[in-house]
């Protein structure tokens, strides 16, 4: 392929001339030759300094060691300015305190914006004030946080010093103490390793949370109230709680109990309503028995012929013959006791029954009492031809019942008779 490239891309790919060997300037250094070989520092020790002549070693200060030398000298130096101080305290030759020491309040933890308006307002209701003293800062002139009131009565004072203690003053509670510097014998500032507080003693481990006229003793016990209270909640939610469950439960039980008392009332309704259906399942069947059983001893009666143990058949539509058995139709027709006492059971069974069910009975019955005056009819006209015919004589019926359903029944017409099969009207066959 490159032999189709013109001379002047060939001369890209040619070869370049190989590098020329040089030998090395010297040796490296592991080929070198040492003429001494490795050996200790034995050799050398007279060379180092007596130890004798050697200057004692230097301790240096840690950081640690530092800062508690800082804390102690700044300790020692407070000291020295608290003691300066208290040879120069003196309250009662202090220009600031004026007035009468047992009239007076000290109202610590102040709002820096509460105004000396406000205190007034809010200290007067104990009783009237004299002079309220706000104490500022000499270098930067903002309140420092605490006050003197002195009251007109000492009376006034005493009772602001037992309930104004804790009071709120614009969002912080004030702590209420009477003026010691002046009624204390002894009586030494905070800021001179004095007064009622605790919270600057030390360590986390010595100082206290609170601090006021009383130490923690006051605080605990609110401590321990606001506890009690929460607790007191607490149980009474638990209790609400529990309250609550049970009244879930007992509406679950109650809710359970009506679905089972409806369920109950719902089964014996079926159970009555299957009772009597059936009762009234049995009555229609022994009464269909019944009626079928008269029915047959009647046609049995009937055809019998023109003997003597028959009476002579009436004209058609009346009653059977009076021999009949008790119970059945006699000469007393359906006024009969028998009959009486099925009607007067099936009309108490019709009062219960709706109107609708009363008609459809009465319509039954109607039609009931229709099919026996035509059977009783044809019975007549039956035995009248069967003794014009030769008394006693066979016309291929006997044994069959009085029903349409069981016999052939002649039509009104003449021309057709009703089918035993279906009820419907039949044509008759051609002679």
């Amino acid at each position: 392929m490159t032999q189709f490239l013109p001379p002047n891309l060939l001369a890209l790919f040619a070869p370049r001339d190989p590098i020329p060997y040089l030998p090395p300037l010297e040796k490296l250094p592991h080929e070198k030759h040492h003429n001494q070989p490795y050996c200790g520092i034995a050799p050398y020790i007279r060379e180092f300094e007596d130890p004798r002549d050697a200057p004692p070693p230097t301790r240096a200060e840690t950081r640690e060691e530092r800062m508690e030398r800082k804390r102690r000298e700044k300790i020692e130096r407070r000291q020295q300015e608290v003691e300066t101080e208290l040879k120069m305290w003196d309250p009662h030759n202090d220009p600031n305190a004026q007035g009468d020491a047992f009239k007076t309040l000290f109202v610590a933890r102040v709002n820096y914006d509460t105004t000396e308006s406000k205190l007034r307002r809010e200290f007067e209701v104990y009783g009237p004030i004299k002079r309220i003293h706000m104490v500022y800062s000499k270098r930067s002139g903002k309140p420092r946080g605490y006050a003197f009131i002195e009251y007109e009565h000492e009376r006034d004072m005493h009772s602001a010093y037992k309930h104004a203690d804790g009071k709120k003053i614009d969002g912080r509670r004030v702590l209420v103490d009477v003026e010691r510097g002046r009624t204390v014998k002894g009586w030494r500032p905070r800021r001179l390793g004095g007064g009622l507080g605790g919270t600057r003693r030390g360590g986390a481990d010595v100082n206290i949370r609170h601090s006021g006229r009383d130490d923690t003793s006051r605080y605990d016990e609110r401590d321990r109230d606001r506890d009690r209270e929460r607790e007191r909640r607490e149980r009474s939610r638990e209790r609400d709680k529990e309250r609550e469950r049970r009244r879930s439960r007992s509406r679950d039980r109650r809710r359970r109990s009506r679905s089972r008392d409806k369920e109950e009332r719902r089964r014996s309704r079926e159970r009555s309503k299957d009772k009597d259906r059936d009762r009234k399942r049995r009555s229609s069947r022994s009464r269909e028995r019944a009626r079928r059983e008269r029915e047959r001893k009647e046609e049995l009666r009937g055809g019998g012929g023109g003997g003597g143990d028959m009476a002579e058949p009436s004209e058609a539509g009346d009653a059977p013959p009076d021999d009949g058995p008790p119970g059945e139709l006699g000469p007393d027709g359906p006024d009969g006791p028998e009959e009486k006492g099925r009607d007067r059971d099936r009309e108490r069974r019709r009062s219960h029954r709706s109107e609708r069910e009363r008609r459809r009975d009465r319509d039954r019955e109607r039609d009931r009492e229709h099919k026996r005056g035509e059977r009783g009819g044809e019975r007549g006209r039956d035995e009248a031809r069967g003794g014009a015919g030769g008394g006693g004589q066979d016309n291929g019926l006997e044994g069959l019942g009085s029903d349409g359903r069981d016999m052939y029944m002649e039509s009104e017409g003449g021309d057709g008779y009703l089918a035993p099969e279906n009820g419907y009207l039949m044509e008759a066959a051609p002679e």
